[in-house]
């Protein structure tokens, strides 16, 4: 298994010998991978690898990029200010207008800098297209970004990332500062499923490839107990089915001192949490942990990571 890690400063690959090592040096923000390849969101556009994170090219100057991702309909990219930009080949990006003449717009401010919003998360599937704007609004394309709907009033108003799967194109899974919410009927209604959880405000989700029901989140008691190393409070949760109880993951740092960890699926039954204080793979859906990483940076001991993927 070949893991990249995505952090402020850069991004790590660790292989299957644990050992860890940079293959990207920039302003990092995010970080998805797919059949177009590995994208990386930086704050001067965004760069792509052909091989697993060993080689970057520059591929489109979009300004401040806050999302990307990664399906058969292309590459996807989101800026701060928010707008959604589109590649289908994987290289040439190309603006989906429209997007801030949604009717909720107005609302839409980022808390630490109310001026201004932004692209947090991105999540294409075969049937739509889901783009969560910090804070504001969850909103979708029925069309790969021609045309928008807006948010709905159950949906989730701070949504940090979402998950899906091809085999339930209707339930999608959205870990929010306002809690995890769950959609069956493709975003039209929402519903937030939380017992079990002792912190609510939710920052990483994914789903088991080989169950669409079983997932993955982490969360912490709130925005600093989430991204701020002196107050980090964080930890990461399991559950086997709609409606089911969370149980919190033992086997990971924390939760004092973790900052909120980035998750992501392997294969069915398998998954990565990559957290500043290392990197962890679970086969059982998180039942039991073990480290993969020898030799984690200490200057990423009071960092919270960006993102993580398995070319």
């Amino acid at each position: 298994m070949r893991l990249l890690a995505a952090f402020p400063d850069r991004v790590l690959a660790v292989g299957d010998d644990g050992g860890v090592r940079a293959t990207f040096e920039g302003d990092v923000q995010c970080l998805a991978s797919g059949e177009y390849g590995t994208y990386c969101g930086t704050s001067d556009g965004v760069y792509r690898s052909t091989d697993a994170g060993r080689e970057w090219h520059h591929v489109a100057d979009v300004g401040d990029v806050t999302a990307v991702a990664v399906h058969g309909s292309g590459a996807w990219a989101g800026t701060e200010p928010s707008a959604v930009y589109r590649a289908a080949d994987g290289e040439s990006f190309a603006e989906c207008e429209g997007l801030t003449d949604l009717p909720s717009s107005g609302d839409w401010a980022f808390p630490p800098r109310p001026s201004t919003h932004h692209v947090r998360w991105l999540e294409p599937t075969d049937d739509r297209l889901y783009v969560a704007v910090e804070a504001g609004a969850l909103v979708r394309s029925p069309d790969r970004g021609e045309t928008w709907q807006d948010r709905v009033p159950s949906g989730p108003y701070d949504t940090h990332s979402m998950a899906t799967h091809a085999g339930r194109p209707d339930l999608a899974y959205a870990a929010a500062g306002d809690g995890f919410y769950v959609t069956e009927d493709g975003g039209e209604s929402w519903r937030t499923e939380a017992d079990g959880l002792d912190r609510t405000y939710c920052w990483s989700v994914a789903r088991d490839p080989g169950d669409p029901e079983r997932a993955l989140a982490s969360a912490a008691q709130g925005p600093r107990s989430a991204h701020d190393a002196g107050s980090a409070d964080s930890a990461v949760f399991r559950r086997d089915g709609l409606g089911e109880r969370w149980e919190r993951c033992d086997g990971l740092p924390g939760p004092e001192g973790l900052l909120a960890p980035s998750l992501a699926a392997v294969d069915p039954g398998g998954a990565v949490a990559v957290t500043n204080r290392g990197c962890y793979r679970t086969d059982d859906w998180g039942a039991s942990w073990r480290r993969v990483d020898d030799g984690w940076p200490a200057a990423l001991a009071s960092e919270r990571p960006r993102g993580a993927t398995v070319p």
